[in-house]
């Protein structure tokens, strides 16, 4: 049996984990995304502006956890050619004060991500949230689901992670 291959990802263009985590950890050909929120990583504070504008930071940095691991939000239809892509799988949610993404779903061929979920404060922002995310997701659409949450970290409206997959480590 061969042993199994941990690699932890880390960017200093998220914000660093409020907690004992990784922002990401590929295990073998899988990486799991921990989730991010609506926080600048530079300040370490949340964005101001309400729902949206901690989603778009949420997705920001989303999207830097998932270049810094050679992934991005591109929902290329093509399979990949050949079996040796990583998976990205999320372990942990971000948020914002009414809306929580939980990425915790999105999987990807290629660098194609299949699935998300989204956990939202308040249930009547998902509206608006759906306006941010297709500004990342243009097109080929991730298979989703959307969850009222009762209470997000730091009191925060949105939380999300993500699996994405990639043809090489």
């Amino acid at each position: 049996m061969a042993a199994i291959v941990r690699r932890i990802i880390n960017t200093s263009k998220a914000p660093g984990a409020i907690g004992p985590y990784s922002q990401a950890v590929v295990v073998d050909k899988t990486m799991y995304v921990s989730g991010q929120i609506g926080m600048d990583p530079v300040s370490g504070q949340i964005v101001p502006g309400g729902v949206t504008d901690e989603a778009t930071q949420a997705l920001v940095n989303m999207g830097e956890i998932l270049k810094a691991a050679g992934c991005d939000y591109t929902n290329d239809t093509q399979a990949p050619d050949n079996s040796d892509g990583l998976m990205l799988k999320p372990i942990s949610a971000f948020s914002t004060n009414k809306c929580c993404y939980k990425y915790s779903d999105m999987m990807s061929a290629g660098k194609q991500v299949v699935k998300t979920t989204v956990l939202l404060k308040d249930i009547n922002d998902f509206n608006a949230v759906n306006e941010i995310y297709k500004q990342f997701f243009r097109s080929n659409f991730p298979a989703r689901a959307a969850y009222q949450a009762a209470a997000l970290p730091r009191s925060q409206p949105w939380e999300g992670y993500n699996v994405s997959k990639q043809r090489r480590v």
